[in-house]
């Protein structure tokens, strides 16, 4: 047990919706994955606690998925939390845990340790999905502000990339995960892993939102059996300052998603997830408030949008990114913009 740290116990509350009843996506090895899941990374505004807390508390209205992370620094509370629901009742099999491989882990040496690590943490003997976090092995310091570089920051450099992945091929062999998958990538870059992966990602994980709708990159990864899974899912309104700017938008604030909210007698915040769900993607909401956790998973299971409502989202994309990861970038004189291939080259 952790140190100062009881769990709140686990139970089925009333009002919970029915495991059985959320959709599902079906990756490539035919496993089903819960079609919404709960997203663990604090922010800067909750402690390891209050997101532990928050899984027991989504397990019990119905939540199986749980979206964790080394960077996030709670697993080893997740691990407690995720230990009082299986003892409450729910099988491992029921749920579905991924963790991902941090960027100061990249090393051949590294990626297996990282990731009985995260095991270690979590109380898990295996995960359900392990993702790279992040296709670079550059480095920030937790609750940094958006000037600061690595000074060994470097683009990326597939011929290192793949020896990476060789090793989270390894941890599928070796039956420390079940499946493997990327995150915030780019079609240049999926195009080449493809090209010489053994075995291909199951998912890519990517900002997905009414006003970042990333339609090419998002048809790629699906035309090669990839599921998306989207993070931001409702505009990220409590992302770190560093991942600000003054052109942001503000999705649940947009008139075609208030106008559709009002139409469903449903917050905005309901209606981001329902296209998500219905366009084909993943999302992974994060809340520590209980209200808002039954809520969105309850906006997952009824009511759906009408092809019309669909169509109209559709048309408010605003290649909005919001996580652009400015403390990513390996030279002083770059634009973000580097990061992501804009014209469909790897920067160098």
């Amino acid at each position: 047990m952790i140190s100062g740290y009881s769990p709140q116990k686990f139970k089925v509350y009333d009002e919970a919706v029915d495991p059985a009843a959320v959709p599902f996506r079906t990756i490539s090895s035919g496993r089903k994955i819960p079609a919404i899941g709960l997203g663990t990374f604090g922010s800067d505004h909750n402690s390891p606690q209050d997101i532990a807390d928050a899984v027991i508390y989504a397990a019990g209205v119905g939540y199986r998925h749980f979206d964790c992370a080394a960077v996030y620094a709670n697993e080893d509370y997740i691990g407690v939390a995720l230990q009082e629901i299986m003892s409450g009742g729910v099988r491992r099999e029921e749920l579905f845990v991924t963790s991902k491989l941090w960027n100061d882990m990249h090393a051949e040496s590294d990626v297996v340790d990282a990731c009985k690590r995260s095991l270690q943490d979590l109380r898990l003997d295996y995960l359900d999905l392990y993702l790279v976090h992040w296709p670079f092995p550059n480095y920030h310091a937790p609750g940094c502000d958006v000037s600061s570089r690595s000074p060994d920051a470097r683009p990326y450099v597939h011929e290192e990339f793949m020896k990476t992945w060789r090793q989270m091929e390894k941890l599928v062999d070796m039956g420390l995960v079940r499946h493997i998958g990327t995150s915030n990538m780019t079609i240049a870059k999926m195009k080449l892993l493809l090209h010489d992966a053994k075995y291909k990602p199951a998912v890519n994980e990517m900002e997905l939102h009414p006003h970042f709708q990333q339609l090419d990159f998002y048809n790629y990864i699906a035309s090669n059996g990839i599921v998306p899974v989207g993070y931001c899912p409702i505009g990220s309104p409590n992302r770190p300052e560093r991942d600000r700017t003054s052109q942001d938008t503000v999705d649940i604030e947009d008139p075609v998603i208030t106008e559709i909210a009002r139409v469903h007698n449903v917050h905005p915040v309901s209606v981001c997830l329902k296209w998500a769900v219905q366009r084909g993607q993943i999302p992974i909401p994060m809340s520590v408030k209980p209200k808002n956790i039954l809520s969105n998973i309850k906006a997952v299971v009824a009511d759906p949008l009408s092809e019309k409502e669909l169509k109209a989202i559709a048309r408010i994309d605003k290649d909005c990114r919001l996580i652009k990861g400015q403390v990513f970038l390996w030279r002083e004189d770059q634009d973000w913009q580097d990061l992501w291939d804009v014209d469909g080259v790897i920067k160098k």
